[in-house]
């Protein structure tokens, strides 16, 4: 047995004068997420999306109140909380409010400080929903928000994740993949693994959601609108709300490209390299300028539309001039959250940045039984191996338990019973007190374990990894080089 450790690295991603609603895209329909019926693509058959145990199923998403503005800013959410939910307009103003006042109140800082998890930022939408519409009905609107967010912007049934998914499926038609803890976006055709990309994720405050989106077209040289929020006005802003920021600018946080993929989530550019694999922005996947110019030519390939170099070329030339590319075939984009991966023969389990409880025993038992592999099979040695690799990655991106338990550790007694000394506001969590969206990960994202058992199964190795540095290169010449 050979274990491997992964550690993360330094300062990770801010995206400066860019708040949830910069992420926005025009709700698409998805038609049934669990299979891509409705969806043209080459290939002959769907995987479902993967709502396994390993991962957080569409009635089981984080609803945060960030995510509850960025709903907002789609006015048939409001008509269908009156319709579907029966909700009064003066209700549906309060909520809207109390949304707007807490995205309004974060602020992104250079200080590598961390603000705070999304428990702590679900906890406390959930006590604001309660005080606006009462505990049974404020757990209907929950799950209405939830599956409307797993859908991009659809109705709750219309876009529920379907919950039979295999663990760590591997796509046997085209699409694209991204599983958020891995900082992993893959491109398949006709169920081919052709391409990799290293991405950076929505902040804990602003998850990425699970479930299967589309992309219908491909913009370049998206122009950008700030949004109506307190940050926008603020002394150090050099944006006005309203006022639309030129595609080119320096201004504008949405790099040369942008791949609306569901309210309110895109796929785009203008991230530095130090923001790939770990948190990078408000809700969308993030990319460098190199790797979506990328995406593009690759989704333009899968998807029908005709996009040549001459084409890249004139549309980085003339940067102030917005294109839009439609696709002949819609291209399924299934986000996935799943911290135990068997992966090529070997077992990644990752950090649950989003603490949303995924590295338990039974998820890995459920992983290694999709691959064939049952728990007892392994010997002592490695049960133990991959049970301590658990706890150690079921932690949230603060570095405390995911599962709130307390952290037993002498150090971080220490560490509690210090900080509780000097801070008396340590109760009401880092990110209320501080109004900070967290930017970093404390300590490791990642541990990898080879098991004989294991080898010859799994999700594939990456393809052609573009980690952000340069072109991608073949998986082989990556190994071992991945955080």
């Amino acid at each position: 047995m050979k274990r491997v450790w992964r550690v993360g690295g330094g300062a990770l991603c801010l995206f400066a004068l860019f708040i949830f609603a910069g992420c926005q895209a025009a709700p698409v329909s998805n038609g049934n997420a669990g299979t891509t019926t409705g969806v043209a693509t080459p290939a002959a058959s769907a995987t479902p999306a993967a709502a396994s145990a390993n991962s957080a199923g569409a009635n089981n998403l984080p609803v945060t109140l960030p995510v509850l503005d960025a709903m907002f800013a789609d006015e048939k959410f409001a008509a269908d909380l009156k319709s579907e939910l029966q909700l009064t307009d003066e209700q549906i103003e309060r909520l809207r409010k109390v949304a707007r006042e807490e995205t309004g109140s974060l602020r992104e800082t250079e200080t590598g400080e961390h603000g705070g998890t999304t428990t702590a930022a679900t906890t406390r939408a959930a006590e604001q929903i309660k005080s606006v519409l009462g505990e049974e009905r404020a757990a209907r609107f929950s799950e209405f928000v939830s599956a409307r967010w797993s859908g991009g912007g659809e109705s709750a049934t219309a876009g529920a994740t379907n919950g039979g998914g295999k663990p760590n499926s591997v796509p046997s038609d085209t699409r694209i993949v991204v599983n958020a803890p891995a900082y992993r976006m893959d491109v398949f055709e006709q169920g081919q693994l052709v391409k990799s990309y290293k991405v950076g994720i929505g902040y804990p405050e602003f998850p990425l959601p699970v479930g299967l989106r589309r992309a219908n077209t491909i913009i370049f040289n998206p122009t950008w609108t700030p949004p109506d929020e307190p940050w926008v006005e603020s002394p150090t802003s050099k944006v006005k709300v309203g006022e639309k920021v030129d595609a080119g600018s320096p201004l504008n946080p949405l790099g040369p490209v942008k791949i609306p993929i569901g309210l309110p989530s895109l796929i785009h550019g203008g991230k530095s390299v130090a923001k790939l694999g770990g948190f990078a922005s408000h809700g969308c996947v993030g990319l460098t300028n190199s790797q979506v110019q990328d995406v593009a030519h690759l989704m333009a390939k899968i998807g029908g539309a005709e996009l040549t170099d001459e084409d890249m070329a004139a549309y980085a030339k003339n940067r102030k001039e917005t294109k839009e590319l439609k696709l002949e075939r819609p291209v399924p984009v299934e986000l996935r959250y799943e911290t135990i991966v068997v992966e090529d023969g070997k077992l990644h389990i990752y950090r649950d940045v989003y603490d949303r409880d995924t590295n338990t025993e039974s998820n890995l038992r459920a992983v290694l039984e999709a691959n064939g592999v049952s728990f007892e099979s392994l010997s002592e040695a490695e049960r133990a191996q991959v049970l301590d690799a658990l706890k150690q990655m079921a932690r949230d991106a603060t570095g405390k338990p995911a599962d709130g338990t307390p952290d037993a550790s002498p150090d971080a007694a220490n560490k509690n019973a210090n900080k509780n000394a000097s801070n008396k506001n340590a109760n009401k969590g880092a990110d209320a007190a501080g109004g900070k969206v967290t930017r970093t990960i404390k300590g490791q994202k990642e541990i990898v374990i080879e098991l004989a058992a294991l080898k010859g199964k799994g999700y594939p190795a990456p393809v052609a990894f573009d980690t952000g540095s340069g072109a991608g290169k073949p998986a082989a010449e990556k190994k071992g080089k991945r955080s």
